[in-house]
């Protein structure tokens, strides 16, 4: 399968927290959208791999995306290794995305800016022939994405550029909120965390808002790029 779009999440709602309106955005002007998750959680305070791996598939369904995948490469264990590495590599040759959307490269968790560098070395490593993957026991071809860009997470960080997600703001939310045990849920009695008061949902509210009229528009998302954006300038004028 072919996509447009491959998301990379280090952890199952980490790309509903950031990026899900912009993938709602892609997905309703036809594009094809995938998520891989790299790790299931497992160390998240509340709740378990099994309920996490359960709240991911409603919020897929929600979203409306192709596929989802995850590579269970340990939540808080996982390094960059070369054996992880080509783990992303066979992600991406498998599914050919012309755009990757990975982890903040600098934020509060530490598997988030280790995600975004994993990612980043898969995305080039993938381009070049004498790195070799198979899937299902056939080799697969060397395939480079055109562009990766990293969501913005918890820390602030200026954007390079801004998606205006307002028409999907609701939905994106209602994604989040399929976490059942991680976010806001009075009926969930667990240890409270950093991400499960009604506070941290007023503060995705807010982020969004300060996104958004940055552009003009009243809620969106921001990605920072590693290299340089280019413009055509007919889309300037």
């Amino acid at each position: 399968m072919k996509l447009d779009v491959l998301a990379f999440g280090a952890h199952p709602d980490d790309v509903e927290l950031a990026c899900s309106g912009t993938l709602l955005k892609l997905i309703s002007e036809g594009k094809k959208v995938g998520i891989i998750d790299l790790t299931k959680g497992e160390l998240g305070t509340r709740g378990t791999e099994f309920t996490r791996q359960e709240e991911a598939a409603a919020a897929s369904s929600i979203l409306g995306i192709e596929v989802r995948e995850n590579l269970d490469l340990g939540d808080g264990t996982f390094d960059l290794s070369h054996t992880n590495k080509l783990k992303v590599i066979e992600m991406i040759r498998k599914y050919k995305p012309t755009m990757v959307l990975a982890n903040a490269t600098h934020d509060r968790h530490i598997d988030h800016p280790r995600a975004a560098s994993l990612v980043k070395d898969a995305v080039f490593l993938s381009g070049l022939k004498k790195i070799e993957t198979s899937l299902d026991g056939t080799r697969q071809e060397a395939y480079r994405p055109t562009s990766i860009f990293h969501y913005i997470q918890h820390y602030h960080m200026a954007p390079d550029f801004v998606i205006d997600i307002t028409p999907f703001q609701n939905k994106k939310i209602e994604s989040v909120l399929a976490y059942k045990t991680q976010f806001y849920n009075p009926d969930h009695k667990e240890d409270e965390t950093p991400i499960s008061s009604k506070r941290f949902l007023r503060f995705l509210d807010g982020r969004a808002r300060e996104m958004g009229e940055t552009i003009g528009a009243e809620f969106g998302e921001g990605f920072t790029s590693s290299t340089p954006l280019v413009y055509d300038l007919k889309t300037l004028l």
